[in-house]
């Protein structure tokens, strides 16, 4: 059957364009390996067969990393995208014949935090439409073809993708009650002797301390910075009385209003990037992911 598809289309082997795509998209052959189950002596293979047909390297093999040709940017942009829209045409098709489904994706922090309190509302209005869940931290985790919409913290410019806004937001010092009871804050510039929680090292949109306290018209100094890479487990350590943490209003305003955290001190600074509701570029939305975006938009933070 593969035989017939590439002689009537003209293709080469389906598996060498499955092992390029996925390469490129990882840049690492390892990487691809594992995605495809196979060593990362096969992907090579099927990648050397593919350039060896097209008569034109797709990579630049560096000391420890591979560089795509323009070629190999060229097939890349072009195999993601039509695997991307065979996937959500796959999707659309299984769904036909039962529940619509729509997935979206978050970080752990929004999910756990802002969407998964107001979800409720959307199933009983909805009863009709499955919605699936993809959570990743990693900048690059939500970037798969079968989410269908994205909330992200950014700028509002992302590759290959359509936004718009949710909403905008402020951030200020919170910390527990106990915490503050014991470690008392009158003025901003106290913050800097006491345990400070900072999420930082995975995805550098997010401001840090010292982006805050400069903000803020803190001179700079040294601070006592514990490091995370998760703002829900940052969060809950700040819960259980172990510092201050910086608190995004529209995560933490639910947190402030049952009393498990404080708002320390008046010090607030608009968070430099907002939150928004993305999807591709390169193909329409199924009428459940319409219904969902639609929602969405016209929630209050």
């Amino acid at each position: 059957m593969a035989a017939v598809i590439r002689r009537f289309y003209g293709l080469p082997s389906l598996n060498a364009l499955a092992a390029f795509e996925a390469a490129a998209r990882h840049n690492s052959l390892t990487k691809a390996a594992e995605e495809l189950n196979v060593t990362t002596g096969a992907v090579s293979k099927q990648v050397r067969m593919l350039e060896e047909e097209l008569g034109n390297p797709l990579f630049l093999r560096r000391h420890r990393a591979l560089e795509l040709t323009r070629e190999g940017e060229t097939m890349a942009a072009a195999l993601h995208e039509s695997f991307e829209k065979i996937s959500s045409t796959f999707r659309q098709v299984a769904a036909s014949g039962g529940h619509t489904s729509v997935t979206i994706g978050s970080t752990m922090a929004m999910a756990n935090l802002w969407l998964m309190p107001r979800m409720g509302a959307f199933w009983n209005a909805h009863q009709d439409i499955v919605v699936d869940h993809v959570i990743s931290d990693h900048p690059r985790g939500l970037d798969r073809p079968d989410v269908d919409l994205r909330i992200r913290y950014g700028d509002g410019d992302w590759p290959d993708e359509h936004s718009a806004l949710l909403y905008e937001d402020r951030i200020f010092a919170v910390a527990s009650p106990a915490f503050i009871r014991e470690h008392p804050v009158r003025a901003p510039n106290d913050l800097a002797r006491l345990q400070l929680l900072s999420v930082e090292g995975m995805d550098w949109t997010w401001t840090t301390w010292a982006d805050f306290l400069r903000e803020a018209g803190q001179p700079e100094r040294r601070l006592n910075v514990r490091r995370f890479n998760s703002y829900v487990i940052a969060l809950q350590a700040a819960l259980s009385g172990q510092g201050i943490a910086l608190g995004w209003a529209s995560l933490v305003s639910p947190l402030i209003e049952t009393g498990a955290l404080v708002q320390v001190t008046e010090s607030e600074i608009p968070a430099p990037q907002a939150c928004f509701v993305t999807w591709s570029a390169r193909r329409p939305l199924s009428r459940p992911a319409l219904v969902l975006k639609s929602w969405l938009l016209s929630l209050h933070p």
